[in-house]
């Protein structure tokens, strides 16, 4: 169905791409005629392109003043109706936080869970509750707050353990006045409210004034909760000299989105959350770091004044008014990171790329492997089955030749194949992978157990001789190709070889990696299946050969002379002194020896 955009105002604002009435993408246009208009030319910009496209039977747009409205707009509208071709960053979790139960006459320290709107008592969110826990611990070890329920409380006789572990004042059975039960809590939002020099300060100017006022005991009292937070920083590992800031980082692959989020406060990373986004539509990265910057704190009360991003944004300033307009708060946002903080900024972009990398499922791999080494080899007809070869031996003994299987998911297991090689041909390479061919051409039977790939480890040599089997076959279009190590077998040197030359490959292209590994895993499963048959041949002995011993007479033998030398120079007379030999079992052993 076409699509009439004459119509579209040429202003800032929102647009809606419905398909049987059903939203599929929303976005926002600082010029909505000339963006809506990008959709429906005839250049092409991706696949994803294509299908909205395609499926948009009908467009409806919005008006706003600006576009710092159109992007407020946008977000608001894509959290409501969740469009499938939108990039959706959030999910349904509640945050943790840090929670003061201040109606208690007595209040608690502990983590809660929510995604409503918080007050003064709640401190984050953190984005792991481990952090929660941990930030807990460190206020238990300074200030001494409760983390029991209000049941427990009200039926203690007596300390629990946490008291004698100086984790608690013990306010159950009346160990602290209210009055500095309440203090401490105080202290305990204070801590976590500003950097631990701070506290520091503020606990030395304590200290000063009990001594001044002669409350001895309770400046004895500060000064142990001040060696207790001293130990604490010692014990911590100081990530960075940075106080308060956010860092998000964006990282595209293939079809996949990975964003990581770091949250840095008071020098120590509080957490980090990261999201995948499969075969995620987005018409720029800046668009990308929108989304994960408005929905991370949309719900948040603790923005920090900077955010760092790890890519240089167009849309910063329109990003920093929209923060300014929704959350009332000024802040920075810049992609040069200080001395401070770059091993963390570092540490934000790895893990952005490694999101993906964990969570891109085996199959999806290789797929695209799989379709970049079709394009790189020009073949018209999709790759779904490559074989790789590789024959092993030692200086001419024990040799076997391995064919490997690889489909579009991943290495066949089922489909390996070992062969042993003729004693006349152990040792020729060549004449080898020729044999193991032609006994391997007889096992394909259709298009879905042969081939469309053979992958010989070797140089032109091997290549040719590969080649002119296939041939002399009824598989003609079976494509053949070598990989040819490098100079000294340097890693990631080899050269990619057809018959009509040398194949060019990005040395970290999906597909080249892809060929190293079949090559490998060919070698692998041929020097295994080599070294196993060789080791079958040192446990058979010349003495197996004899009628009349057996594995007890063999041990026995072999127990008394060591070896088949010193068993061959025995004389008769000797070898019947052996338990269980006798003159004619003895007569065998010279003879066969």
């Amino acid at each position: 169905m076409a699509v009439d955009v004459s119509k579209v105002p040429s202003t800032p604002g929102v647009y809606k791409f419905f398909s049987n009435h059903e939203i599929i993408y929303i976005g926002k246009a600082k010029n909505l005629k000339k963006r809506v208009s990008s959709y429906f030319g005839k250049s092409i910009k991706d696949r994803k392109t294509s299908q909205i496209k395609f499926l948009t039977d009908n467009i409806e747009t919005f008006t706003t003043k600006n576009e710092v409205e159109a992007l407020l707009l946008e977000q608001m509208l894509i959290k409501e109706n969740k469009p499938k071709f939108n990039i959706l960053l959030r999910d349904d979790k509640t945050y943790p936080y840090i929670y003061f139960s201040l109606d208690h006459d007595f209040p608690g320290i502990y983590s809660k869970r929510t995604k409503q709107a918080v007050n003064s008592n709640f401190f984050g969110p953190f984005v792991s509750s481990g952090a929660v826990k941990k930030s807990i611990k460190e206020i238990q070890k300074i200030f001494r707050l409760r983390n029991c329920n209000d049941s427990t409380f009200s039926n203690r006789s007596r300390p629990c353990i946490e008291f004698q572990m100086k984790r608690c004042s013990a306010p159950c059975v009346q160990k602290i006045s209210k009055v500095d039960y309440f203090e401490d809590v105080a202290s305990a939002k204070s801590y976590l409210s500003s950097s631990d020099s701070q506290t520091i300060n503020r606990l030395n100017s304590e200290i000063e004034k009990a001594s001044h006022n002669l409350e001895f005991e309770k400046a004895a009292d500060i000064r142990d909760r001040l060696k207790r937070l001293e130990l604490l920083r010692e014990e911590q590992s100081v990530v960075t000299l940075a106080r308060d800031v956010d860092i998000f980082s964006v990282y595209a692959e293939d079809d996949y989105l990975g964003i990581c989020i770091i949250v840095v406060r008071r020098g120590k990373i509080r957490g980090t959350k990261t999201h995948l986004i499969k075969r995620a539509y987005y018409e720029s990265i800046d668009d990308v770091y929108q989304s994960a910057i408005l929905n991370f704190y949309d719900n948040q009360i603790d923005i920090p004044n900077k955010i760092l991003c790890t890519s240089s944004l167009d849309t910063k300033e329109l990003i920093k008014k929209v923060i300014k307009k929704k959350f009332k708060i000024k802040v920075n946002i810049t992609h040069s990171p200080s001395r401070a903080i770059r091993s963390i900024y570092n540490l934000c972009k790895i893990n952005a790329k490694q999101v993906i990398q964990n969570h891109l499922s085996k199959e999806d791999r290789y797929n695209f492997a799989f379709k970049e080494l079709q394009s790189a080899m020009g073949l018209k007809i999709p790759i779904k089955r490559i074989e790789a070869y590789d024959v092993s031996h030692i200086s001419g003994d024990h040799a076997v030749a391995s064919c490997i299987v690889f489909s579009d998911s991943g290495p066949s297991n089922q489909d390996y194949r070992l062969f042993n090689i003729p004693k006349e041909l152990s040792g020729n390479d060549v004449g080898s992978l020729k044999h193991v061919m032609e006994r391997r051409l007889k096992f394909y039977k259709d298009k879905e157990t042969r081939p469309d790939i053979i992958l010989i480890d070797g140089g032109k040599t091997q290549l040719k001789f590969a080649a002119s089997v296939i041939k002399a076959s009824k598989h003609k279009d079976i494509k053949v190709i070598s990989i040819a190590k490098g100079s000294d077998r340097v890693r990631a040197t080899e050269t990619i070889l057809s018959e009509e030359g040398i194949i060019e490959f990005d040395k970290y292209s999906k597909a080249f990696l892809l060929l190293q590994e079949a090559r490998d895993e060919s070698h692998r499963f041929a020097i295994m299946a080599q070294r196993k048959k060789k080791r079958g041949g040192i446990n058979k002995s010349k003495l197996d050969d004899i009628d009349g011993i057996g594995a007890v007479l063999k041990r026995r033998l072999l127990f008394k002379y060591k070896n088949i030398k010193s068993i061959k120079l025995a004389n008769i007379d000797d070898l019947m002194t052996v338990k269980g030999i006798n003159a004619k079992i003895a007569y065998s052993i010279k003879e066969k020896l």
